[in-house]
């Protein structure tokens, strides 16, 4: 059975840990320009609360924009009041996940084991993000698919564009891509460079 129709149409989640305000229209305007329409700014970022505002207030109509490392339901809450609609966890916390979904996000809930998996799904957790995924790899991936509902499963943590088709064949929809796309501090050109080499990294494997 196929999973669920994704929020957004190119799977692999952009990944902006430490991006301060200022730099958000550059770096953000060459991804969605490369055709990236899921933005995540980690809460562990500088005023990232403003930074996904001014994200939204730019290319919110071309991008689902939100927040990563949500531990709680004020910042789901603060992500709900900056405009963003895409909550990520890097954790299985039941009442945060619920939380947010009942004020309307789309939730990709962070889990390392089955257990988690489930209780990340009880608890209303659209997609989910198996995390640490470079540490697991793309065996657990596939052990889990054989007791997983066909939900959307992304490999976030050390994902490159050399291991991305591993965990596709394994059956992950897509990846969340961070420290191998986005440095802070680094040029938008080195931005936009390391988002074409995932995006084609992707292409080359659907095809």
């Amino acid at each position: 059975m196929d999973s669920p129709p994704l929020p957004f149409a190119l799977p692999l989640i952009a990944i902006l840990r430490g991006i301060t305000p200022a730099e958000v229209p550059a770096h953000v305007g060459a991804l969605v320009e490369e055709g990236y329409d899921a933005i995540e700014i980690p809460t562990n970022s500088p005023d990232w609360e403003h930074s996904v505002r001014i994200a939204v207030d730019a290319f919110g109509q071309r991008a689902m924009i939100g927040a990563g490392t949500v531990l709680t339901t004020a910042s789901a809450d603060a992500l709900v009041a900056a405009g963003g609609r895409l909550m990520v966890t890097p954790n299985t916390r039941p009442a945060v996940i619920r939380h947010a979904v009942e004020h309307g996000l789309q939730v990709a809930a962070g889990f390392a084991t089955a257990s988690e998996a489930f209780d990340a799904l009880d608890a209303g957790a659209q997609m989910l993000k198996l995390f640490p995924a470079s540490v697991h790899g793309p065996a657990l991936v596939r052990a889990l698919r054989s007791v997983l509902p066909p939900v959307p499963l992304f490999a976030v943590g050390g994902v490159t564009p050399d291991t991305l088709s591993g965990y596709l064949s394994a059956g992950c929809q897509g990846a969340g891509i961070g420290g191998e796309l986005y440095k802070p501090g680094q040029p938008v050109e080195r931005t936009r460079e390391h988002a074409r080499r995932f995006r084609q990294a992707y292409l080359d494997h659907a095809a």
